[in-house]
């Protein structure tokens, strides 16, 4: 039978754990849907800092990279801040939700890098990299027409109950792209090298489309540096 994810039996499992009153404190690795998180976030562009409250509304998944959440504006004390009360944005924590993903992420940046996964551990290197998300994303405006083409990162922060940077932008309704049979591979590839074919023939027009828009999006990185 399959397993299902139950967040009632986790938060009966949580409360034995805190009425059995262990010096060791629990071990979280990810966040369920209601749980409630106040972090001092520092903002990409002006670098000022709030405290803000945030609900989780859903855990959306992770993998090496990180983990994401939807979450809800419902408490901040900067009337400044770009973030709003009672908005949703999305939440991303950089670190994989699973051990496995944990130990492996980090065994092949040490490799290749010879240290930690910055992103994780440096808030200096977490705002770097939403900085050159900004950049990106004033570029892709100007070459795409549409700065919504990337995503905007409003803020980074620190958690230190799972150890590590995260990053608050905003959410956007999406989903996965609808796996499609083709049977005219041959045709795809020929259109791929600029040969002229039956367009009537061939399969999946946003597989097609969001193929162009992504070698598009790889060259603008590479003309900006960022390979």
């Amino acid at each position: 039978m399959p397993q299902t994810y139950s967040t009632r039996i986790i938060e009966q499992l949580r409360q034995r754990f805190s009425d059995a009153n262990l010096y060791r404190p629990m071990r979280v690795c990810r966040y369920e849907t209601g749980t409630e998180l106040t972090f001092e976030i520092t903002s990409v562009e002006t670098s000022d800092k709030a405290q803000v409250t945030v609900t989780v509304e859903s855990f959306v998944g992770g993998g090496y990279a990180g983990q994401v959440y939807k979450v809800k504006v419902t408490e901040i004390d900067d009337a400044r801040s770009q973030l709003h009360v009672g908005d949703t944005y999305a939440m991303k924590i950089l670190i994989p939700p699973s051990g496995f993903g944990r130990i492996f992420r980090n065994m092949l940046y040490w490799i290749g890098f010879g240290g930690p996964f910055q992103q994780q551990v440096n808030p200096t290197a977490a705002r770097a990299g939403a900085l050159w998300q900004k950049f990106i994303r004033r570029a892709a405006g100007i070459r795409f027409g549409d700065e919504g083409v990337v995503n905007n990162v409003h803020a980074i922060f620190v958690d230190r109950t799972l150890g590590s940077c995260g990053e608050i932008s905003d959410w956007i309704d999406g989903r996965t792209w609808r796996l499609e049979v083709d049977d005219h591979m041959d045709l795809l590839k020929l259109q791929a090298k600029g040969h002229s074919v039956d367009e009537s023939k061939l399969s999946s027009e946003e597989y097609r489309a969001k193929k162009k828009f992504m070698a598009d999006f790889v060259a603008l990185l590479h003309d900006l540096g960022a390979y």
